[in-house]
């Protein structure tokens, strides 16, 4: 069995994205039930605070946090602030949208990532790379509209959908943007500084909500949300992106969204929740076909 040290960069990057992905995934059933009962941006500002205390303990305890990652702050308060406004919009976006739809709403970042990816870093897409986008699009949009061809021509698109669609153009836009703006911090140190960011900025913008929740009558399932997005979906992940999109083209790391409706579907089966009619599974096949071709697309 090869370890993690016999594989190469591309190859351990791919491998964090599908942890990615599957740590994700947990976050669109587990929010989708804690949204109605709390505003998202007094769930945000503590999910920021936990997940930047974690990833600076790790911090501290291998690379530690040379003053130089402090430099150009000005880059930190930039991802912080695409960061922080792509979940507050995810949980403002789940107060109305299901699970599944909303996970297809994020599979469309990887579209919105490789045209960022060109813009930022001028990496192109090749053929068969285009067409899986297209395909993972294609899906992505057959559940949105929920298998109704004639919803789609109308653009009937939920208010919840639409929201978490501007904070998914936020987080494609900072996939690549890490990697332009990393002047070779270590990819835990440089989470660290830009949790910072995003945190303070948070604050500015969220302490009115965080002072009038009263946290005491929260229901459990709150903070069940809570810990898991911190930790899991937040603390673990955002190391694990920044690590990939130092290996890997932006496009593919994005690529791996596609797998998270299907991820969703089983966290939605292991949550006792609603199942999407089968007619809407066949898109979720679609962004599977979408992953397998980006993964083939090696040379």
């Amino acid at each position: 069995m090869i370890g993690w040290t016999g594989l190469t960069a591309p190859q351990r990057g791919h491998v964090a994205m599908l942890a990615f992905s599957a740590l994700v995934a947990g976050s669109f059933s587990l929010g989708a039930m804690a949204a109605p009962h709390i505003s998202p941006a007094a769930l945000t500002v503590p999910r920021f605070a936990l997940a930047g205390a974690l990833v600076g303990a790790a911090a501290f305890a291998t690379t530690g946090v040379p003053r130089q990652a402090f430099r150009a702050p000005w880059r930190y308060v930039f991802l912080g602030a695409l960061l922080a406004a792509y979940f507050v919009l995810m949980f403002e976006g789940l107060k109305t949208a299901a699970a599944v739809p909303a996970a297809a709403v994020f599979t469309l970042t990887p579209l919105m990532a490789a045209g960022f990816g060109w813009i930022v870093l001028r990496q192109v897409t090749t053929a068969r790379m285009a067409l899986a986008l297209t395909i993972g699009a294609l899906g992505a949009v057959w559940v949105i509209f929920r298998g109704d061809p004639a919803a789609a021509l109308r653009m009937e698109i939920g208010r919840g959908e639409a929201i978490y669609f501007v904070g998914c153009i936020a987080h494609a836009l900072y996939a690549p943007l890490v990697r332009k703006l990393n002047r070779g911090e270590p990819p835990v140190v440089f989470t660290f500084v830009m949790m910072l960011a995003g945190f303070a900025l948070l604050c500015v913008y969220g302490w009115r909500d965080v002072m009038a929740t009263d946290w005491a009558a929260l229901p459990a399932i709150v903070w069940i949300c809570l810990v898991y997005v911190a930790v899991a979906a937040s603390a673990m992940t955002f190391v694990l992106l920044q690590y990939a999109t130092l290996s890997l083209p932006s496009a593919k790391v994005m690529a791996y969204t596609y797998l998270v409706p299907s991820w969703v579907l089983l966290w939605e089966i292991a949550l006792g929740r609603p199942v999407p009619p089968a007619i809407v599974l066949g898109g979720v096949g679609l962004t599977v076909l979408a992953l397998l071709l980006l993964l083939k697309d090696e040379h």
